[in-house]
């Protein structure tokens, strides 16, 4: 079964053929809120949660707000017991106002300014991953001037067998392993640091479940050689994410069952190691708790042919779902899931382009998809879409409205965030008071 097929019969259900959410109808819901809108089904996101702690009971889960930072999505994974991990003050405040208590917020990321990093610690943060030297001593510049002492990880960009398909190689993000130990050094010798664990920044989007035990053997290792160099046993070691979820047709489900099983062994070894006394095991999932929760809706607004190509035009596009687009695609561009909400259970009839409204040739949601005869006016789904869609899109390209937020509760919605306007545009600009004053003819 394909991955579309298997969202819509495991996730959704088909009336008449039109999408449903827990008995909500596509329809009504679009007619209600308008579109572009995002759909987020708060069922699914529970039963991605229940999963990872029923069979990966070892591990405490902390959300990773980059996924998707709307509040009611923040406050719903504080109010489950997650811990929110964020990468900058912006995010801070989001999770302070979703309830989330300091001491289970985790900031970790590559270049946090001075004001994101003296907001976090000044507001009580749970702990600060460091990313590099020079990075530690802005940290303890700021913790000198505030008068307070700092919980501290080192984030860690590990080395790792030639071939191994992770992130890691030259990267912006953590500090090369081999250069560890030399920041371990500095930290303990620095007052306002208390040493407390290891962050790792490895793969991502993971579906083998034997990668990500090597990441997390490869973690404790790393954390063993912390320890020797503390002579105390870390309080964190934090896996990071890694746990992804298919979005393409050749993409096979993650066996999370497999994964509980190596894992429960790996931390079975741990727990009798005196280095690993006390110690939290943190796991950051973001995309597999919210991506598959998500759905984009946009409306046909026009159909045209050109040389031999026929193109749905939607009212939203790679403005409010960069993702979908392929942009971020690192080899080659795939598409996500994609079916027309009010004709599920018709045959598919011809081979189009799914298009947004951007004056772009790369505004394609969806490259030679085989889809049921389409009309203008119908709705266009974009499945896996609870993750880094809107809050990774450039919203603001080509001045359209933002889109409208749902949350779907048990077979009740509301809204969670509002339509965007065209005079949000005009808010936070002005003109110096020359061009003001002068007329629009003026030379």
């Amino acid at each position: 079964m394909d991955v579309l097929q298997n969202l819509l019969t495991r996730c959704f259900t088909s009336r008449n053929s039109v999408l449903h959410i827990r008995g909500k109808s596509i329809t009504s819901l679009a007619n209600q809120y308008g579109t572009p809108l995002f759909v987020y089904d708060r069922d699914a996101m529970d039963e991605k949660l229940e999963a990872v702690r029923n069979l990966l009971p070892e591990f405490d889960v902390y959300y990773s707000v980059k996924a998707n930072p709307n509040l009611a999505i923040l406050r719903h994974f504080a109010l489950r017991g997650c811990g929110l991990e964020i990468a900058s003050g912006g995010e801070f405040i989001q999770a302070l106002a979703a309830g989330c208590p300091r001491e289970r917020i985790v900031m970790a990321g590559a270049g946090k300014t001075n004001s994101d990093l003296e907001l976090a610690l000044s507001g009580g943060v749970g702990e600060v991953h460091i990313d590099s030297p020079s990075e530690a001593a802005r940290i303890a510049a700021i913790c000198s001037r505030l008068g307070i002492r700092a919980r501290v990880g080192v984030r860690v960009n590990p080395t790792v067998p030639e071939g191994e398909p992770t992130l890691c190689g030259s990267t912006p993000c953590g500090v090369d392993e081999e250069k560890l130990d030399s920041l371990v050094q500095i930290l303990l010798s620095t007052e306002c640091f208390n040493v407390c664990g290891i962050h790792m920044f490895a793969a991502r989007e993971v579906l083998d479940y034997s990668l990500l035990i090597r990441q997390y053997r490869k973690a404790l290792e790393i954390a063993r050689t912390v320890v020797s160099r503390t002579g105390r046993p870390l309080q964190t070691i934090d896996f990071g994410g890694g746990i992804g979820i298919p979005y393409f047709a050749d993409d096979t489900e993650l066996d999370l069952r497999s994964l509980g099983r190596e894992v429960a062994l790996l931390m079975e070894d741990a727990r009798k190691d005196p280095a690993f006394q006390g110690t939290r095991f943190v796991i950051e999932p973001g995309t597999f708790l919210v991506g598959e929760a998500g759905i984009y809706v946009a409306r046909i607004v026009d159909i045209k042919k050109s040389r031999g190509k026929k193109f749905l035009i939607l009212d939203g596009g790679m403005n409010h779902h960069l993702a979908a687009s392929g942009i971020f695609a690192e080899k080659r561009r795939r598409n996500y899931p994609v079916a027309l909400l009010e004709k599920l259970n018709h045959e598919p009839s011809e081979q189009v382009e799914v298009v947004g409204p951007l004056c772009t040739p790369r505004d394609t949601l969806g490259r030679n998809v085989t889809l049921p005869r389409a009309e203008i006016g119908e709705l266009v789904g974009i499945l896996q879409s609870g993750a880094y869609a809107r809050s990774a899109s450039p919203l603001s390209f080509v001045s359209h409205n933002t889109p409208v937020e749902v949350w779907i509760d048990r077979g009740e919605d509301f809204l969670i965030r509002s339509r965007g306007c065209t005079e949000d545009f005009m808010r936070d600009v002005s003109v110096p008071p020359r061009l003001a004053a002068s007329s629009a003819t003026a030379r």
